[in-house]
């Protein structure tokens, strides 16, 4: 037979963690498929340490990256670029994945989509609520769990990083990630608030925030924390590097959804500076709360996990309710039976109850 083409589309690194065990699993069945990427590449740097680490080189690259862009200029560039890609290379289907930019531009995704792949039966109830026929739908799990366990077999570490002292660090690590547009501006304000206020209470803390290299985000948190003693701003890591930082971190704080689903199954408490969450698994399991912006509320969450080693200890045994490494396995099988070369439906991923997490937790460090 001949290999039925498949587009991947991304174009940002979380984007792309997700997708590329996809792509490796679709670049293992040559005989049925044609795995095609297109990237829109609007985070450039980001995305490229991601390429690398799953060994992808894109079909079509549209580098749409400009500076001081608008989201109105991201998504004309996006939908442009993707419609002249498409119709170059005429693929039988399409890959998206999450809610950014790039599947905006192919997207209105739950209305056109053909065929859905639910991370959690939460989503999938979500998809049937909104009226997709649950033929439609397939719970996968979660690839991004798939791309988290591969690295971890790799045995990666901080040792000739730019990190590597935090290797030796003698206290606790507080690992933060923010740059949400939403966050921008008096949210932002806050949040930094509370991180400079934790530092100060907690001697023994020292917080690290690769910070993301939005132009505005960057301004902010010079201007805010540039001179805060522990605070320690560095450039973002690759992948790589950025796992075994996570998996170092006592305590995380972030806006970012991916790294609301990595962190749990490393046994690392997550607070979610966000007055909502497309993740509530996470929160329903215990693996991860919401804070919200509010300067009060994070300071009091931190130092309850900080100061009572039990709080701590419940929620860094939660785990993660999103994947368990065979996303991308259920992925291919889900494809292979839409397009009729498999004749029974794939088994879905089913969370397993109650606790999700490792034995071993960081409360020793309390």
């Amino acid at each position: 037979m001949t290999p039925i083409p498949i587009a991947l589309i991304f174009g940002t690194r979380p984007e792309t963690i997700k997708l590329g065990p996809v792509w490796s699993a679709l670049c293992q069945r040559p005989e049925m498929f044609l795995p095609q990427v297109i990237v829109t590449a609007q985070h450039r740097e980001m995305l490229d340490q991601m390429l690398a680490v799953f060994n992808i080189t894109p079909t079509i690259d549209l580098d749409i990256m400009q500076p001081a862009q608008s989201l109105s200029d991201i998504t004309t560039n996006a939908l442009i670029g993707v419609q002249q890609a498409l119709a170059q290379l005429q693929p039988a289907l399409v890959l998206v994945q999450g809610d950014t930019t790039t599947t905006f531009a192919r997207r209105l995704t739950s209305v056109l989509a053909d065929i859905h792949f639910a991370a959690t039966p939460r989503a999938r109830d979500n998809l049937q609520a909104e009226g997709i026929p649950s033929e439609a739908i397939f719970v996968t799990g979660n690839p991004v769990l798939d791309a988290l366990q591969t690295i971890l077999t790799q045995k990666p570490t901080l040792a000739g990083t730019e990190l590597e002292w935090v290797e030796e660090l003698p206290g606790r690590l507080l690992l933060v990630t923010l740059h949400r547009r939403e966050n921008l501006g008096e949210p932002f304000v806050r949040i930094c608030a509370a991180l400079k206020q934790i530092v100060q209470t907690h001697p023994d803390v020292t917080i690290v925030y690769p910070v993301h290299p939005n132009p505005a985000v960057r301004q902010a948190v010079r201007n805010l924390l540039g001179d805060v003693e522990r605070v320690i701003l560095c450039e973002p890591p690759d992948y790589l590097v950025f796992v075994p930082l996570m998996a170092r971190a006592d305590l995380i704080i972030t806006d970012s959804g991916g790294i609301q689903e990595e962190a749990p199954a490393l046994g690392v408490p997550v607070l979610v500076a966000r007055e909502t969450t497309e993740r509530p698994e996470a929160i329903e399991v215990g693996a991860a709360r919401l804070v919200g912006t509010d300067t009060n509320n994070i300071i009091a969450e931190a130092d309850r996990l900080l100061t009572i080693p039990s709080a701590y200890a419940k929620m860094s045994r939660a785990g993660s309710p999103f994947g368990d490494g065979h996303a991308a396995l259920r992925i291919c099988q889900a494809l292979e039976y839409f397009f009729d070369l498999r004749s029974q439906r794939p088994s879905e991923f089913k969370p397993s109850a109650g606790d999700h997490g490792q034995e071993e937790t960081k409360d020793g460090r309390q």
